[in-house]
């Protein structure tokens, strides 16, 4: 697992989203917990909104489970079938399934776009989740069909044209990544609900991630939630800090 530590490397042909800070990390980590604090903190010196950059959030679950009679089933039967559609071990998915995974990814691209004007308009702007290039799998925010394991002409172009769509996506860059790290054993102790194994791959993968060049600080999820919190604020702090002077030279 790696210690607390700040990327500064970037690349100067993407598209800088002054205003956005990302938060990432494998289940267990504790994105939705902290976004929601950064915001509450945030707010007392800023305009800041939260937005959600994954596919379908824990709140969507919740939201499906609370319908009349089927709402239960549907969700575990949904949950079901995602996992298993999601894997890139898996074979390629049929091609209903391909097709609702490339709308969902039209609607993340959406989502980013509705995101970066909120930025532009000067609202500090944290997301949970953030969609990257580097990796195939809805698991770690990538394109979901996977040119890896397209199979057949349709299902092959459709893969190419989701992963050109998730290549645009990366070109956006953040002004912070928030990178949470932690151990498969801790992780699996707090979704006990989640395979071990799933875990293990998700942890191994996003630490990898390099998000294009993103501003990347990286830290331990383990460590007691006030200094997880503590230090996330003070960098938000910093490049919001940074991002109002520039504003107020270039106006």
């Amino acid at each position: 697992m790696q210690t607390d530590r700040l990327n500064t490397k970037n690349d100067p042909s993407s598209i800088y989203i002054a205003g956005l800070v990302a938060v990432v990390g494998c289940d267990g980590t504790g994105k939705s917990t902290l976004t929601a604090d950064l915001v509450k903190n945030l707010r007392t010196h800023w305009v800041t909104e939260r937005r959600y950059l994954g596919l379908l959030s824990g709140e969507d679950g919740a939201k499906i489970r609370r319908l009349p009679v089927i709402g239960v089933w549907l969700e575990r039967r949904l949950a079901a079938k995602s996992g298993k559609t999601q894997s890139m071990s898996s074979k390629s998915p049929a091609l209903w399934a391909a097709l609702i995974m490339y709308g969902f990814s039209l609607l993340r691209m959406a989502n980013l776009r509705k995101v970066q004007r909120l930025a532009q308009s000067g609202v500090l702007v944290i997301s949970d989740r953030y969609p990257q290039a580097d990796v195939s799998g809805f698991y770690y925010d990538g394109p979901g069909i996977g040119v890896e394991r397209a199979t057949g002409w349709l299902m092959t172009r459709l893969a190419a044209s989701e992963r050109r769509l998730y290549q645009r996506m990366a070109l956006y860059r953040p002004e912070l990544i928030i990178r949470l790290d932690i151990d498969v054993d801790t992780a699996f102790s707090r979704k006990p609900d989640h395979s071990y194994e799933e875990l293990r791959d998700k942890i191994a993968v996003m630490v990898k991630l390099h998000y294009n060049g993103a501003r990347i600080l990286d830290l331990d999820a383990t460590a007691p939630y006030g200094e997880v919190l503590g230090k996330a604020l003070d960098a938000i702090s910093s490049v919001a800090g940074a991002s109002q002077r520039r504003d107020k030279a270039s106006s």
